[in-house]
């Protein structure tokens, strides 16, 4: 290993840059469909060696150590990035007449916008390098921070954060539910970057003994809380409550064509009225995904009373739809990525719209200013929602609440505030098919169920083309439709929570994590080296 190590130290030019790139993409095997999270001691290891090999210049100064080290971290984000998200170049396809000059902007560039913040981390924990441990530590509180800003620095986008790749079973996401995904993401660069040590031998013992550590306490503890999961179940308060999730498996084109719009909606309807399985309990609610519905409701009383005949008395329809909203005289309405409840009388009895839109996909930003610019493409560019204030909680007529999540919103760990307590369950509807038999799906269900440990809630998905689920609050799944499959789920639950940390708890354990790590690299960087052999 030390020869090895010593290798990947020396290089420079293009097959350091190559290897850096390399390091990132192998370490997004770790995350779904894949799950090999042994990947990422591989990445992280290597990183740390290339960090290392910045000291072979010492005339560069720190400015020049910071700029090397930015631009390995920046390359090592990028190759992570375009082999976890090349997915999403295929929403572009849909409509590839219009949007596939887009292409190379989804592939190559959102990666390398993403990537800054991992050239930022890396550049940050140079400052702090050291022999031994410490350079371990450096390199875990900045990651945490780095991977922290990339979930609100301009509007955020946390998917895919390190930590997911900690976590590709239940029995590895239970320490979500004390330290969330950003505490997992601190520990978790720390234990995947131990192996470097075997290259420099400087810290070895403590090092490798203290990642073993956290590795067994991480799987332990989910062993643990596993273990008195059913128990947990069984003690929450409440009726049970049988829901029905539908997955129409509609393909985006026909979504598009406004000939199909009525075909669509029926297409629904008749899912929705299958009978139950033989023994099988009525469902109370039925889910239909994000913008099931291809017309403004409220503007079609027919598609109403359609809804109302198909519905049992005391049945409600949950469903994702479009709602327009008048902006004033002489203006143009206002349109909402929403989700209606509807009762079996056919009337709209609670709605919650998106908050949180997806930039270039429901709207777009700075659009004045790429006007100015002279950029028409931009502004043709999928779009026209208008964002909710805050989030409004779905309320039905039995008195139970939901925590709605459209879409990518499920990825927003801290954004799931106070407003989440006493609810029955987190609700995402969400229509993955824009992204067609790849990734995409895999990753987004993964982050829906991390949401549902942290919260300590159950959480019905229903998703268009997969993955619909019931998921339970230790992100086990219930039951559930695979990718790509037509069809219903009906699923018997009890609304509540169980033991967890609230969102609070969980933001000042992420920072305790932090700063435990930041003191670790300080002293280490004055001159201190944990169990140097």
């Amino acid at each position: 290993m030390e020869r090895l190590a010593g290798r990947i130290m020396l290089l420079w030019g293009f097959p350091r840059a190559a290897i850096a790139i390399l390091a990132g993409a192998i370490g997004a095997l770790a995350l779904p469909p894949f799950g090999f999270f042994a990947t990422l001691f591989i990445s992280f290891t290597l990183l740390v060696w290339l960090l290392d090999g910045i000291t072979s210049d010492p005339d560069s100064g720190w400015f020049g150590r910071f700029r090397s080290a930015f631009w390995i971290g920046w390359l090592f984000g990028f190759g992570y990035f375009v082999a976890g998200l090349w997915w999403l170049g295929n929403a572009l396809l849909v409509e590839a007449d219009e949007f596939a000059w887009a292409l190379p902007l989804a592939v190559l560039g959102l990666p390398a916008y993403l990537a800054i913040f991992y050239g930022l981390s890396a550049a940050v924990a140079r400052l702090f390098w050291s022999d031994g441990m410490g350079r371990l530590a450096a390199l875990a509180f900045s990651f945490g921070i780095g991977e922290w800003l990339r979930g609100f620095v301009a509007t955020g986008f946390p998917w895919n954060a390190i930590g997911y790749g900690a976590m590709p079973v239940p029995l590895m996401m239970q320490s979500a539910a004390m330290i969330g995904i950003s505490g997992v993401t601190v520990l978790a660069v720390f234990v995947f970057s131990a192996p470097a040590l075997l290259g420099t031998k400087k810290g070895m013992r403590v090092g490798l003994s203290l990642a073993l550590l956290l590795f067994a306490a991480h799987v332990g503890y989910g062993a643990w809380r596993l273990n008195g999961a059913d128990t947990a179940l069984a003690q929450i308060p409440g009726e049970e409550t049988t829901v029905r999730i539908v997955q129409p498996l509609i393909d985006q084109a026909r979504k598009l064509d406004d000939a199909e719009r009525t075909a669509i909606f029926e297409e629904h309807l008749s899912l929705s009225a299958q009978p139950p399985n033989e023994g099988g309990k009525r469902p109370d609610m039925i889910v239909w995904p994000e913008t099931s519905v291809p017309f403004i409701l409220t503007q079609n009383p027919d598609a109403l009373a359609r809804i109302a005949d198909v519905l049992e008395d005391g049945q409600v329809l949950v469903t994702g739809a479009v709602r327009s909203e008048e902006a004033g005289p002489g203006m143009a309405p206002r349109f909402y990525n929403s989700i209606y409840v509807i009762d079996s009388q056919g009337q709209i009895v609670s709605a919650s719209d998106k908050v949180h839109l997806v930039p270039f996909g429901e709207y777009v930003p700075y659009e004045d200013l790429l006007r100015n610019l002279g950029i028409p493409e931009a502004i043709a560019m999928p779009g026209g929602f208008s964002a909710a204030p805050s989030q409004t909680m779905l309320t039905l007529p039995s008195g139970q609440s939901f925590y709605p999540l459209i879409c990518y919103e499920a990825i927003f760990a801290d954004e799931i505030g106070e407003q989440i307590e006493g609810t029955s369950a987190l609700l995402n509807v969400t229509n993955d098919g824009w992204f067609g038999a790849t990734p995409g799906p895999y990753q987004h269900f993964q982050q829906a169920r991390v949401r549902s440990v942290e919260n300590g809630r159950f959480m019905i998905r229903g998703a268009n083309t997969g993955i619909s689920a019931l998921i339970d609050p230790f992100g086990r799944t219930m039951i559930g439709l695979a990718f790509d499959q037509k069809g219903v789920i009906d699923a018997t639950w009890r609304g509540g929570s169980v033991a967890h940390s609230d969102s609070f708890s969980r933001q000042n354990n992420f920072w305790f994590l932090v700063g435990a790590a930041f003191l670790i690299a300080a002293i280490s960087r004055m001159g201190f080296n944990f169990g140097e052999n």
